[in-house]
């Protein structure tokens, strides 16, 4: 048989970096992982400084290391304005199917990954669980601009696509706009090293609420599933697959780190982090830590709007384990265990 050969796009992101290293190192793929950034770790996967948005640079450069079996999208950027933002996405999956599809005639299925954002989690409460048929809120989106495309121009295709809906994605990542275990573990560290209690800094509702994460492990696992298993043209919620509370959570990722919870105390992180980079730096030199910026190790604005929401956020993923992946991840002990990962690869003390 032969060894299938994954191009992913976003590969030093949260979901990329952990799919290249499982598709690689695990599942002994050929992974060409796409980056604007080189990696600083050791892996299988061969990176290409790749500009996404540069369409005749993109084609070229996957003519060159294609071709390719299987193609995963989870490259992203951040744009202000929604109309922009839909605009840049759309564009760089453009880029990118059009080149995997030009350098592979035998190219069997492109992953594109979506979130709960799909069914309107960003603007308030919405209908939970959410299922993948729920109907769609106001636009601008720019999930539905991408989804919308691969569908069509997949048409009488040799290949085609299948979606993946995470929530929250949870792993080891530097610089990713998007990693809620990081800001949980920076934030945790900076409260501990000015001897304050570790008060959740979200809203009281939403210390109450449910919420969902997805462990980057368990999407990985969830990607090759779907390269290979999943039916094509379909969408799929892709969760831990268990529920929490924050109130919960919080009590034990502070008895994990010795540390007094104490009272919520809504506070606005990006505000509250924002002279705090001497202080890392500090915190850096004191323990012998990684020499990651202040600005690249936790995205506090992400953080405000997890942390923040004053309702349950849910999705099914009944439709995924009746189709056959039925792997389930306890989300508290995930975050147990990221924060060790993150002491032991000397991100936090």
């Amino acid at each position: 048989m032969t060894t299938p050969h994954a191009l992913v796009a976003g590969g030093l992101g949260v979901i990329g970096r952990s799919l290249a290293t499982y598709l690689a190192d695990d599942l002994g793929w050929r992974v060409t992982a796409l980056s604007r950034r080189s990696p600083d770790f050791e892996t299988s996967a061969t990176y290409l400084p790749v500009d996404l948005e540069d369409a005749q640079a993109t084609e070229a450069a996957l003519k060159q290391a294609g071709p390719f079996s299987h193609a995963f999208y989870a490259a992203y950027q951040e744009h202000a304005d929604p109309k922009a933002q839909v605009e840049v996405n759309l564009a760089m999956l453009r880029h990118f199917t059009l080149g995997a599809e030009a350098a592979s005639p035998d190219l069997k299925r492109v992953v594109l990954y979506e979130g709960a954002k799909y069914y309107g989690a960003h603007l308030g409460a919405f209908p939970t669980p959410a299922r993948e048929d729920d109907p769609r809120v106001m636009p601008p989106m720019f999930y539905y601009d991408q989804q919308d495309w691969l569908a069509a121009h997949a048409e009488g295709k040799s290949w085609d696509h299948v979606v993946l809906r995470p929530d929250v994605v949870c792993g080891f990542a530097v610089g990713n706009p998007m990693n809620l275990a990081m800001v949980i573990a920076v934030y945790a560290a900076i409260c501990k090293e000015l001897g304050l209690p570790l008060r959740f800094p979200g809203s009281a509702t939403c210390y109450g609420k449910l919420a969902q994460v997805t462990d980057s492990a368990q999407l990985a696992r969830g990607s090759a599933w779907a390269a290979r298993e999943a039916t094509g043209g379909a969408a799929y919620n892709l969760t831990n697959g268990d529920i929490f509370r924050w109130s919960h959570l919080w009590k034990r990722i502070a008895a994990h780190l010795d540390m007094d919870p104490g009272e919520p105390m809504p506070i606005s992180l990006t505000e509250m982090m924002a002279d705090k980079g001497p202080l890392w730096d500090r915190i850096k030199l004191k323990y012998g830590l990684q020499d990651i910026p202040f600005e690249k190790v936790a995205a506090w604005g992400f953080g405000d709007f997890i942390l923040n929401c004053d309702w349950d956020v849910i999705s099914s993923t009944t439709k995924i384990r009746q189709a056959g992946f039925n792997d389930t991840v306890d989300s508290e002990e995930m975050m147990i265990r990221l924060i060790d990962d993150f002491k032991e690869r000397k991100v936090i003390p």
